[in-house]
C-alpha cells in the first residue's frame, strides 16, 4: 500500500518486525548503522533492536527501565532515553552500557526542577541538551553539552511558552526548538535556543511523536497517523496509520526517519504496533 503524496510517498512494509513480538512501542529511533531501536514500554520495559530489514538482533534494559517513554539517537550513536517511570534521562550505548544518568532515580522533581516524568531528551546542533519534562512538570530544561542546567521555561497553561503536556521536543537544523504541546493545547510551539517563544502551529490533533530532518521537514505522529509539514508549518502530506490487531489506528506515538528517508512509527495500543514506511 502506498501512502502520502507529492515528494513524500511511502510503501507500507507489512510485517516488518520479525522474531520478536512487541507490546506498546512508545518510541523508535535508528542509528548510523541502520540499527533500529524500539522502546517496548509495556509489558517488558526493554529496548528491542532490529536491523533495517526488521530482523530481531537483541534486547536489553529489562532490569533497568520502569516506564521508558521516548528515545533519541545522536551522531555518535548514543541513545537518550527518557523514563517517565523513574524520573531520569539515561544516555546509553547501542549495546546498553549506561554512559550517564540525569535526574535523581525514583525522586520526582519539584515544580520547575528536573525531572518529573520526562518525555524526551535531544541534543541541538550546538551540543546543548533539551528535555521535555512533560507529564508531571510541564517544563523544558536546557542543559549545556557538559550537563549543566542552564535554563528552564514553561509551566502549565494555555499562553505562549506554556504547556498542557510537553510531550516531545526536537531541535531544528538552525538550532531552534520545537515542542509538541499535546492536549488540550493541541499545538506545536517553536522557541529559540534560549527558550524565547517564536510562534505556534495550532490545531494539531494530540501531537505525540516528533522528528525534524536535516532540511527542516517536520514529521509528527499525531491522532491516528503521520503528518509531514515544511519548516513554515505548511502541510505537505498526511495519512492514517493502520495495521496490527483489527487493522485499525491505535494512536501513533513515536516516529523516526532513518538516513534513507524511511519512516518508523510506534503506536500505543495492544500488540505488535510498529510500522515501517519505505520512501518511494
Amino acid at each position: 500500500m502506498i501512502v502520502g503524496s507529492g515528494d513524500y510517498r511511502y510503501r507500507q512494509v507489512d510485517g516488518w518486525a520479525k522474531g520478536r513480538t512487541l507490546g506498546i512501542a512508545s518510541g523508535v529511533a535508528a542509528d548510523s548503522r541502520d540499527r533500529v531501536y524500539v522502546l517496548d514500554r509495556e509489558p517488558s520495559h526493554e529496548v528491542v533492536v532490529f536491523d533495517r530489514d526488521g530482523q530481531f538482533l537483541s534486547c536489553w534494559g529489562g532490569d533497568l527501565f520502569v516506564l521508558p517513554h521516548d528515545i533519541w539517537v545522536d551522531s555518535e550513536d548514543r541513545l537518550y532515553i527518557a523514563d517517565c517511570g523513574d524520573h531520569t534521562v539515561r544516555i546509553c550505548s547501542g549495546d546498553g552500557e549506561i554512559l550517564d544518568t540525569l535526574g535523581t532515580l525514583n525522586q520526582p522533581g519539584a515544580e520547575g526542577v528536573p525531572f518529573n516524568q520526562p518525555t524526551r531528551a535531544v541534543r541541538a546542533p550546538s551540543g546543548d541538551l533539551y528535555v521535555s519534562d512533560g507529564y508531571g512538570n510541564q517544563h523544558i530544561h536546557h542543559f549545556s553539552a557538559a550537563g549543566e542546567l542552564l535554563h528552564t521555561w514553561g509551566g502549565r497553561g494555555e499562553g505562549p511558552g506554556q504547556f498542557t503536556l510537553a510531550h516531545n521536543v526536537f531541535a531544528t537544523p538552525d538550532g531552534r526548538l520545537m515542542v509538541a504541546d499535546r492536549e488540550s493545547n493541541n499545538r506545536m510551539q517553536l522557541f529559540d535556543a534560549e527558550g524565547k517563544f517564536l510562534e505556534q502551529w495550532p490545531g494539531r490533533p494530540g501531537p505525540c511523536g516528533l522528528f525534524i530532518d536535516g532540511d527542516g521537514t517536520v514529521f509528527i505522529a499525531e491522532g491516528g497517523g503521520v503528518t509531514i509539514m515544511n519548516s513554515a508549518g505548511q502541510l505537505l502530506t498526511q495519512w492514517v496509520v493502520t495495521g496490527g490487531p483489527n487493522n485499525r489506528p491505535h494512536g501513533a506515538h513515536g516516529i523516526w526517519v532513518d538516513r534513507h528517508g524511511d519512516i518508523y512509527v510506534g503506536e500505543v495500543g495492544t500488540g505488535d504496533l510498529l510500522h515501517k514506511f519505505a520512501r518511494v
